[in-house]
């Protein structure tokens, strides 16, 4: 059973909990004595940036909730949930995509580093996730949860998910209805939360009725999540009054996902996640 349990102290716990994504980030992913065309490096540029690392928290708040081991496995499973949300950022930012100049509060990969190595440096990181998990599987003796975990996280990112979401956006036209908006964040944005729920759980060997409760919370999240950003950043300002009205429901939603768990009790990471959601004190915008 898991022994760290959030500390009343929440910005403790998230304190603790960043330090130990970022160590194994860090430490995973060294620079080699040999790195041609600045490969690595340009890896580490994003990986290592000021994140909020809310996605690999979440996958740890989710291990803490309904898991049966928080282990050096858990903590790299949640590390390769950073490893996809920052390879979607380096290619999110390039002229054939968004075309950002800025990420983080310093100049995108592609202007540090060049397009070439951008889209390489995501590349590298895409697969290193699904590495990471495969070898915390043999290195924890538990293949089977981890090759759960990879799937979870294959379909949150890929064409059942992100990868679709954005292509959906790129492709036009804006969302009409704040039903077509929610189906655009459901694959965008909420896809990749679902699945940091379902990596956190599975290798931390929860209860499969555990997955499902904490997956229904990671998509009602995710929503919910990007109608907080959409509203900080004034996007799509013809759904705003219905946005911010959903924002409130899905996060009830999202709590009632929770009460569902066999131990309710052992979520209160989550909680606290969720309603500073709410509250406007997450700062969404850089996460």
């Amino acid at each position: 059973m898991p022994t760290d349990r959030a500390p009343a102290n929440w910005r403790e716990w998230t304190a603790a909990r960043r330090a130990e994504i970022d160590a194994v980030l860090d430490a995973r992913l060294a620079m080699p004595e040999e790195d041609p065309g600045r490969l690595v490096e340009a890896m580490r540029y994003s990986l290592l940036g000021a994140g909020k690392r809310l996605r690999p928290l979440l996958a740890l708040a989710a291990a803490e909730a309904a898991g049966e081991f928080f282990d050096a496995g858990v903590r790299q499973a949640a590390a390769a949930v950073e490893l996809i949300h920052c390879y979607s950022l380096v290619h999110d930012d390039l002229p054939a995509m968004d075309d950002d100049d800025f990420r983080r509060g310093k100049p995108s990969n592609h202007k540090a580093y060049g397009e070439a190595t951008a889209i390489l440096a995501g590349d590298g990181l895409l697969t290193l996730a699904f590495a990471w998990l495969a070898e915390a599987g043999a290195e924890t003796g538990r293949p089977r949860a981890f090759g759960r975990a990879a799937l979870a996280l294959a379909r949150g990112a890929g064409i059942q998910g992100m990868v679709r979401g954005q292509a959906r956006d790129l492709a036009g036209p804006i969302p009409q209805s704040l039903e077509e908006l929610e189906r655009l964040h459901s694959e965008k944005t909420a896809a990749l939360f679902r699945a940091a729920m379902e990596v956190g759980a599975e290798a931390a060997g929860a209860a499969p009725e555990d997955v499902a409760c904490l997956a229904r919370f990671g998509e009602q999240y995710g929503i919910a999540f990007q109608h907080a950003d959409d509203l900080d950043d004034a996007d799509h300002p013809a759904h705003a009054e219905r946005a911010r009205v959903r924002l409130g429901v899905l996060v009830s939603g999202a709590f009632e996902s929770l009460t569902r768990l066999r131990q309710p009790e052992r979520a209160g990471a989550l909680r606290a996640i969720a309603e500073m959601l709410v509250s406007g004190s997450t700062g969404t915008t850089t996460a």
